[in-house]
């Protein structure tokens, strides 16, 4: 009876112990199904019956408000109110920007960037202020911007590196003042300049490397390196010299020649620069059969064949042929033939190494100068750059003649730099000639003394001035005194007489001891019979 019991009991709990195991297994995945799949969490968004501004001083309350894109009363998200943060931040106004959501009120606060009171290069020796300043784009009285001040020492750091100094360095400072104003300083750390140590070539067989040397802008560092200023690396000199060689090579025959590549490699302290130049010669061409034909009834191909000064069997030089090309420009002028193109072409004959020349006398096209418009010359004349154009408004253009008025402009000595471009008119028919100078320093002043116990104490002092007044003419004084004696001097001169191609000068001397010894001097065909006395002298 007792194990009847027993065993109904025992079955009873097997049941209740299955039945809590499956309620709990139930439970578990309840409950591991909801942590998996939770339910969906809605977005925080912000409505603001009201914006504050604060910190703003120069920038207005709307501009700000712009930038940001909130409108008062507007439902924006979380995200949309970091964009409009990101928005404010971006603008460049301001150097920091906070967005304080406060119940219904949106407070934005800003703080500006200060405004340039005063800009400074320090640590700048081999590079003057007067070179350096023009390249900032940080200007005094207008906001300080970080990324402008670091674009800004780029550029200063770039103009180091062309003059060769590869290791200066410009850091942008600022030293802040009142009434928040900042003055902007940018130190620069020049170091020692990266030297040549070595300059050689590769595949040159006509030319030694010491001839080569002597041809290239870029030198190499020797006993005179501290007055030389051409033996450190630079790039553009690099591609000059290129180009210097090329000339160099084709003036003598060599038209396959090239400059394969140029290798810099810095010597083992990375104190110096092996720079090799591996070119290809190529072979040596001469003139071979020079001829003149003319497409032009009116252009005589026998009488321009006459003006040709190269000869076969000649060394053949681009040069000879573009003098040539000149010479016959300047007949075709003076028999009044306008629009004469001449155009050269080369038959190559390789077996005998060879070029024969062919110049066609060819219609060009009917342009005319319209115009002649000058720029950047301040104190220079109009009338004594356009001095040196042989061509006015209205004649027919010829770009050979503008070539060489550019040379001649740059020759006056009066610019630093001096371009001469054309560009399309009014018509397709019509050029206009743009010239821009840039001008720089013509005069000089000097004043000394020396002591001898022969003569004694002298002072001397002297004035010259290559541009007088801007007019192209130049002017000189020069004054030496002793205790006994004394000596002036004057000279002037003037290069377009009466606005011709002659020019004039005179001088004048004056000694305590000596009456005054007046010169005159006098150069052009026109003053064959205006200077024929012993006291003046004619220079023709």
């Amino acid at each position: 009876m007792v194990s009847i019991i027993q065993k109904s009991t025992r079955r009873k709990q097997r049941i209740a112990a299955r039945a809590f195991a499956l309620s709990f297994a139930a439970f578990a995945a309840t409950s591991v199904s909801y942590a998996v799949f939770p339910t969906a969490a809605q977005a925080q968004s912000y409505r603001f019956s009201n914006v504050s501004i604060e910190g703003a001083q120069r920038v207005s309350a709307d501009t700000i408000l712009s930038y940001a894109g909130i409108a008062r009363g507007q439902s924006v998200s979380a995200a949309e109110l970091n964009d409009a943060y990101q928005k404010v931040l971006a603008s460049g106004l301001f150097e920091t920007v906070e967005f304080i959501p406060s119940g219904s009120t949106l407070v934005i606060k800003v703080s500006e960037y200060p405004v340039v009171s005063r800009i400074s290069i320090e640590g700048n020796r081999k590079i003057s202020d007067d070179a350096l300043m023009p390249m900032l784009s940080t200007q005094v009285r207008r906001v300080y911007s970080p990324a402008n001040a670091e674009a800004d020492a780029a550029a200063l750091t770039q103009a180091y590196e062309v003059k060769g100094q590869l290791v200066a360095t410009v850091t942008p400072k600022i030293i802040r003042r009142n009434d928040n104003r900042v003055d902007v300083v940018f130190e620069v750390t020049e170091g020692k300049g990266v030297e040549i140590e070595r300059l050689s070539f590769v595949g040159n067989r006509e030319f030694s490397d010491s001839r080569l040397r002597r041809v290239l802008e870029t030198k190499q560092a020797g006993i005179f390196r501290f007055i030389i200023g051409k033996d450190t690396y630079a790039e553009d000199r690099i591609e000059f010299d290129k180009r210097v060689l090329m000339d160099f090579y084709t003036s003598r025959g060599y038209v396959d020649f090239q400059v394969l590549n140029v290798a810099a490699e810095f010597s083992r302290e990375r104190n110096a620069y092996f720079l090799t130049f591996n070119v290809r010669e190529g072979q040596k061409y001469e003139f071979g059969t020079i001829s003149t034909v003319s497409g032009l009834d009116e252009a005589d191909a026998e009488e321009f064949q006459k003006v040709v000064n190269i000869r076969s069997g000649q060394t053949y030089s681009p040069l000879a042929v573009d003098n040539v090309i000149a010479r016959m420009e300047t007949l075709a002028t003076k028999k009044g033939i306008d629009f004469l193109r001449v155009e050269p072409r080369v038959t190559r004959n390789d077996r005998a190494q060879t070029l024969d020349i062919e110049f066609a006398l060819v219609r060009g096209p009917r342009v005319f100068v319209e115009r002649i418009d000058i720029e950047g010359n301040a104190t220079t004349l109009d009338r004594v750059v356009r001095h040196q154009f042989k061509v006015v408004e209205g004649d027919p253009f010829n770009p050979r003649e503008i070539r060489e008025a550019a040379d001649r402009i740059r020759a006056l000595g009066f610019f630093s730099n001096a371009d001469v471009n054309t560009r399309e008119g009014s018509s397709g028919e019509q050029v206009v000639v743009d010239v821009n100078v840039t001008e720089k320093p013509t005069g000089s002043f000097t004043f000394g003394a020396n002591f001898s116990v022969s003569d004694g104490a002298n002072l001397v002092a002297s004035f010259s001035e290559a541009n007088f007044l801007g007019r192209g003419q130049s002017l000189s004084f020069n004054l030496t005194t002793k205790l006994d004696d004394g000596n002036l001097s004057f000279n002037f001169f003037e290069p377009a007489f009466l606005g011709r191609d002659v020019g004039f000068g005179f001088g004048a001397g004056i000694s305590s001891s000596q009456p005054a010894t007046p010169t005159m001097t006098c150069a052009g065909r026109i003053f064959r019979r205006a200077c024929p006395s012993r006291s003046r002298k004619t220079v023709f």
